[in-house]
């Protein structure tokens, strides 16, 4: 089945940058969109960015002008770019794929901590 694998969580400094990557696999065809959530537990989940397949990219306001989201057809793979890291950013990011059919597909998640 399809598989989404995030990458690159990390323990970083505030003002610190990281840069996550989700690897997808299986049969996902198709793909309307990409985006990366990221959730506290006890929290909503929040959409960080996303990016529609041939459109441009949205940002949350809380992130907007630190994170950059860009992906990679050939290889398979969405990217977040993440700079000025500041202690709120501290979550799970999780990367989803919209495909044609409104199907979503998740992966485990990867978790970045922004801590002195």
């Amino acid at each position: 089945q399809v598989q989404l694998v995030e990458s690159g969580g990390d323990l970083v400094q505030p003002g610190g940058s990281l840069r996550l990557s989700c690897a997808i696999s299986g049969n996902i065809f198709k793909i309307n969109s990409m985006s990366w959530y990221r959730h506290i537990p006890g929290k909503e989940r929040e959409l960080v960015a996303t990016l529609p397949n041939g459109g441009t990219a949205s940002y949350a306001d809380s992130v907007k002008g630190r994170f950059t989201i860009s992906r990679d057809p050939a290889k398979r793979t969405v990217s977040l770019q993440m700079n000025n890291l500041k202690p709120e950013d501290t979550a799970l990011y999780y990367c989803r794929a919209d495909d044609r059919g409104s199907r979503q597909f998740w992966g485990q998640g990867t978790q970045v901590t922004v801590s002195s």
